[in-house]
């Protein structure tokens, strides 16, 4: 197993080289720049802070002179926000999105897995066709339009809940931004349980213990649930990165200094560096959580072992 996650990191170096080659040369080949504004600099300014930033090198030795800084850890300087480098705005956001992201992933399965089992054990009834209800609007409605219906509902009109605000990580403060990030993967995960278990249901195996008389909850929690869960692993391996990036329509809803932010911003303004940085970061825990993803699914299924 370790001789797997080693070549599987191996694998991901040339992954990630060819994330921060095509977002640099994007970046570069984009129109305007970071210091191009409706108000002219004096020449001689322009050029000092272009020397500054060495933004007055040729791209290529610009290129070799952020991979280096990366290989440091550095991302560099941020063009927008004076005084901060971009590790500074990244620990500043990505706290925040991981707080709420892993709770949302967590609240999403302790209600989309139950809500699948029972849609697949509880096939054509009332049950599945409520599941199944439930999982379609949490798909069909974006979170743009359940956030603010949440907020309209229990902190404008029933005032249980803040509006907004990250309130310091206070508990208050999260459960209406978590539970619109987790809307949509409550959906995702009951309705890909559903399909997977009812496949494995009707697996020789599956058929064999109940056969042999079996109870079904023997049944399903010792030969069926754990092949149905492989297809959910594979899925969650991604998903948790999205969840934990974050939306930008929850931090602008709420008010939450996210990183989703700091890039939109950084792309409106052409803060190269920014913009780089949390695409390298989104790159890396993509890499990283395909391979837990990996891992689990080895754990979970003997065959897929390397």
């Amino acid at each position: 197993m370790l001789s797997f996650i080693g070549k599987r990191l191996l694998v991901a170096i040339p992954t990630l080289l060819v994330i921060i080659t095509l977002a640099f040369a994007l970046l570069h080949a984009a129109p305007g720049g970071p210091f191009d504004s409706d108000k002219v600099l004096v020449p001689e300014i322009r050029a000092a802070i272009e020397a500054r930033y060495h933004l007055d090198e040729p791209v290529p030795m610009q290129y070799l002179r952020y991979l280096g800084g990366v290989v440091r850890g550095d991302f560099g300087p941020s063009f927008q926000y004076q005084d901060s480098s971009v590790n500074d705005l990244i620990a500043q956001g990505l706290p925040i999105d991981l707080a709420i992201g892993l709770l949302a992933m967590g609240l999403a399965l302790l209600i989309g897995v139950p809500l699948g089992v029972v849609a697949a054990l509880r096939r054509n009834t009332v049950w599945d066709r409520a599941a199944s209800a439930i999982a379609l609007l949490g798909i069909s409605v974006p979170t743009y339009v359940t956030a603010p219906l949440l907020v309209l509902l229990f902190a404008v009109s029933l005032r249980w809940l803040p509006a907004g605000d990250w309130g310091e990580g206070a508990l208050r403060n999260l459960v209406l931004p978590v539970v619109a990030l987790s809307l949509p993967y409550v959906a995702y995960i009951a309705r890909l349980l559903r399909a997977s278990l009812l496949d494995v249901l009707h697996t020789p195996w599956v058929r064999t213990a109940r056969a042999k008389g079996m109870p079904w909850r023997t049944v399903l929690l010792r030969h069926a649930l754990r092949p149905a869960l492989l297809p959910l692993v594979a899925f969650l391996g991604p998903a948790t990165v999205g969840v934990i990036t974050g939306s930008i329509a929850i931090e602008t809803v709420f008010g939450l200094p996210g990183i989703g932010r700091f890039f939109v911003d950084g792309a409106f303004n052409r803060d190269y560096t920014v913009v780089m940085g949390v695409t390298i970061l989104y790159g890396v825990l993509i890499v990283l959580a395909n391979l837990l993803a990996d891992v689990v699914q080895a754990l979970l299924d003997p065959r897929m072992r390397p």
